[in-house]
């Protein structure tokens, strides 16, 4: 007997999870943090350059955790 069965839910969890995983990858470190600052003062909106100095952090995920954090702190 084989499984030919296929579960829709499977794919539905997976997106969630994806989902997740990218919200938790926007929890910096206080280094990370205070790097980011740093160069962001030094550099601007730089972006690539700044991820360049913080390993496994893409330009994507530092500018999008640049512009959460600024929408929250006024």
């Amino acid at each position: 007997m084989a499984d030919t069965e296929h579960s829709s839910s499977d794919e539905t969890s997976v997106d969630s999870r994806e989902e997740t995983s990218q919200e938790s990858k926007l929890e910096f470190s206080e280094d990370e943090e205070t790097l980011i600052i740093r160069m962001f003062n030094l550099v601007g909106e730089r972006w690539s350059l700044i991820a360049g100095r913080i390993p496994g952090r893409t330009a994507e995920e530092i500018e999008k955790y640049w512009n959460t954090r600024c929408s929250t702190s006024e």
